[in-house]
């Protein structure tokens, strides 16, 4: 366990004592919506989609994972760069932890839907 002290507003504090034996649940249900707006957005790089996936995300926000256009445009990039023969030691190491990751969210979301579509009687 870890205990964590936060000041809040006179009018949060009052609507929090109503939940006082519930605080947990309502920080671990604020983090998850927070969570789920992160998602509205594309990622920018690797680290968050890491975070995410590490955060035991609900099935729905692992389907709406998307990364960002600049991801994407780096992955591309050392693709090409490594089609050419022209990829550094260093990029190859990123090559290689982006493809990685790419492979880890393609089987998030292979469970994810499996674990949605049992959920609604289909599988």
């Amino acid at each position: 366990m870890m205990q964590i002290t936060v000041e809040v507003s006179e009018e949060l504090g009052r609507q929090l004592q109503q939940f006082q034996d519930r605080l947990p649940e309502v920080v671990e249900r604020g983090l998850q919506e927070l969570l789920s707006e992160q998602l509205s957005g594309n990622f920018v790089d690797e680290k968050e989609i890491v975070a995410l996936l590490a955060s035991q995300p609900t099935p729905e926000q692992i389907l709406a994972i998307e990364p960002s256009p600049e991801f994407q445009t780096r992955v591309s990039d050392l693709l090409a760069q490594s089609k050419a023969g022209n990829l550094s030691a260093k990029g190859e190491a990123k090559l290689e932890r982006y493809l990685t990751i790419e492979h880890l969210v393609r089987l998030a979301k292979a469970r994810a839907f499996a674990q949605l579509s049992y959920k609604n009687g289909e599988g």
